[in-house]
């Protein structure tokens, strides 16, 4: 479709990328009454390296009725180090998260936009951002030229929108991916239960989530030691009992974290979730930290279309930018300090969790979306095991 569909006026908000941030923030930009236009590179659906957990967050944020199928929910987890010393913990309430594809959902939340209004076009690079009088150029392949009075980046860590503004990551880790299909009986083993193994590398850490007949299975470490981390990854396929099967997917990619004092917008552009590089440093976990960004950059973006005046556009920023500091960032630094105990003393981590049901519980309370990390953390006996912790780091 044409992307001027409206005789040559701009559209009222352009998003890049139709992951769930992009996808997010177009679908309510859209329920707002803008004009929206939704770019994406690949075609959708397409495949994306991630381990398809929806925590009681990420649930919380997506739209009533999404049509995206569940493949399995999660009321155990097994926690190993390295191979030894694994323990199942169950949940005391029930699936706490809930398994899809990426590819799946990322499609749902961009036919969710589509039916609030947005106008998708996949198949479509950016290939430049050019600052204009009130709007904003976006130029794609071709040498198209799309006006737009807002623009919301979302098009992933490595992404052109998130480069032009200036986003600066302090954390980049390697993470390693297989998807692998399993008989009924290694389906049923894991059925119900994840397993977060705690790895040989510094920071480092594997899983399997269950999917049906599908195991998603992975490992994650600082880039830089990327032979190490392959190798880790073949231990940990063998260790389990996954490495003879054929994977239908076989991919890595890098996750990044923001450093606190980076913008998260320029004039009229803002980012969103890994273009922003909101992610949590622990768990590497950020679907949960792109559908709420997204979701206030579709509102910031609705004002900043709507502004009149430079100062209005500017306003719209800011309050974009004091939620996502106030509440993702804060989550961070939170998630960063556990990160920092957990890279020097994983044994410690892996015994709290294993060993003081206090510990799990909370865990479990976070996972269903009763709690925050920082909220965790911000009790006496937390701040006391951390300091305890450092010491003897």
């Amino acid at each position: 479709m044409s992307a001027d569909r409206f005789e040559g006026q701009p559209w009222d908000v352009v998003v890049v990328g139709a992951g769930p941030a992009g996808a997010t923030a177009a679908r309510v930009a859209a329920e707002a009454g803008c004009r929206v236009l939704l770019l994406e590179r690949a075609a959708v659906p397409r495949y994306k390296t991630c381990g398809g957990g929806l925590i009681g967050c990420s649930q919380a944020f997506l739209p009533a009725g999404l049509a995206v199928a569940v493949r399995d929910e999660i009321d155990a987890v097994t926690f190993g180090w390295n191979g030894r010393r694994e323990r199942t913990v169950a949940s005391t309430e029930g699936a706490r998260c809930k398994m899809v594809f990426r590819d799946e959902l990322d499609a749902a939340l961009t036919e969710a936009a589509g039916r609030a209004g947005a106008v998708v076009r996949d198949q479509t690079s950016v290939s430049a951002l050019e600052d204009g009088n009130g709007e904003v150029v976006v130029r794609i392949g071709g040498g198209e030229r799309i006006r737009a009075r807002a623009v919301v980046g979302a098009d992933g860590s490595a992404g052109r929108v998130g480069r032009q503004v200036g986003v600066r990551c302090e954390q980049v880790d390697l993470a390693l991916e297989v998807e692998v299909p399993v008989g009924p009986g290694d389906a049923a083993r894991w059925r119900g239960r994840m397993l977060m193994e705690w790895g040989p590398l510094p920071g480092s850490f594997g899983w399997v989530f269950p999917k049906g007949g599908i195991c998603t299975a992975g490992v994650v470490a600082t880039r830089g030691r990327g032979e190490a981390t392959k190798a880790y990854l073949r231990e940990f396929l063998q260790r389990h009992g996954l490495a003879h099967l054929t994977p239908l997917h076989d991919t890595g990619h890098l996750t990044r974290c923001r450093r606190p004092d980076s913008p998260l917008g320029r004039g009229r552009t803002l980012v969103a979730g890994d273009a922003a590089g909101l992610c949590d440093p622990w768990s590497r976990e950020g679907i949960s930290f792109a559908l709420r960004s997204g979701t206030w950059a579709g509102k910031a973006a609705t004002e900043i279309a709507r502004a009149e005046r430079p100062a209005d556009a500017e306003r719209a920023l800011g309050t974009y930018t004091s939620a996502v500091r106030s509440t993702l960032e804060v989550e961070m630094r939170a998630s960063r300090e556990v990160m920092n105990v957990f890279t020097k003393r994983p044994g410690v981590v892996h015994t709290a969790l294993t060993a003081f049901p206090p510990v799990w519980r909370r865990v479990d309370s976070y996972l269903g979306g009763d709690t925050t990390i920082p909220a965790l953390l911000g009790t006496p006996l937390a701040r006391t095991a951390l300091k305890v912790a450092g010491l003897f780091a």
